[in-house]
């Protein structure tokens, strides 16, 4: 990961967010994909420029879209984007959705983005590099106990019935105020600041979550499956994100 490779991955988020911000809260076409799951003409507008942008500056890397799928498949450098991870927010009008942006090297994120365009808030993580919040140093904070956690998911019917039981198990562990629903990236986001405990997902797919990797690991927490492996390009989306990694074994045995 290089300087230009940051460059680059700062001008994709301002790219995107030119892109996203004037259709936001306004008129803009829609439509189910085949996974019944919602894309907006603000999807597509953003993923277009970013890509536009990647095939000009490094033609030789490997691209891995939401929208418009994969190009250069076998290349060793992949970007990895969700131009809107959150739809369902961004069609709600809530600014709680966000850009992804990520760049792996033989699978292994070493470069992520969390942008959110209409509030201005961006995090910056890269491998061996301390994660940045609009600019300054984001920390996640330590947690003693899991009991004390906040937890966050963006939505339990996402998991299966097994999944779901397992993250009730969790939720259990934690008072019922300290349940956050909804959010998507922007949670991890949250974790990287040191506002969220623990994110528990499932069913996510590498652009969902390649970009949180560098993001939340820079800024001290960790991520991993549910088996409390790293993640990587074969991962088998299911996601713990952890403000403090000393809490994964607590964590894992809550979930059974």
């Amino acid at each position: 990961m290089t300087d230009k490779d940051l460059a680059l991955a700062l001008a994709l988020a301002d790219a995107a967010g030119a892109a996203i911000r004037p259709l936001f809260r306004g008129e803009w076409s829609h439509e189910r994909k085949s996974d019944r799951s919602f894309v907006t003409e603000a999807d597509r507008a953003a993923e277009a420029a970013m890509r536009k942008l990647i095939e000009n500056a490094f033609p030789a890397d490997g691209i891995i879209g939401e929208e418009y799928g994969t190009r250069n498949e076998g290349a060793g450098r992949q970007w990895v984007l969700d131009p809107i991870d959150g739809t369902t927010s961004f069609i709600a009008g809530r600014p709680i959705f966000g850009t992804l942006i990520a760049l792996l090297q033989d699978g292994w994120p070493v470069l992520g983005i969390i942008d959110q365009p209409v509030a201005g808030e961006r995090w910056v993580g890269a491998i061996g590099q301390p994660t940045v919040f609009n600019g300054k140093p984001a920390t996640a904070r330590p947690l003693k106990e899991l009991s004390d956690a906040v937890l966050a998911t963006t939505s339990p019917h996402l998991f299966t019935n097994e999944e779901a039981d397992a993250f009730m198990s969790v939720a259990k562990t934690v008072a019922e105020k300290k349940i956050v629903f909804g959010g998507d990236c922007y949670n991890y986001g949250l974790v990287a600041s040191g506002h969220i405990d623990v994110v528990i997902e499932a069913g996510l797919k590498l652009y969902d979550y390649a970009a949180l990797v560098p993001v939340v690991e820079g800024a001290g927490g960790m991520m991993s499956d549910w088996q409390g492996n790293p993640l990587d390009a074969g991962s088998d989306g299911t996601v713990i994100a952890l403000g403090d990694p000393a809490r994964l074994e607590d964590v894992l045995e809550a979930m059974g």
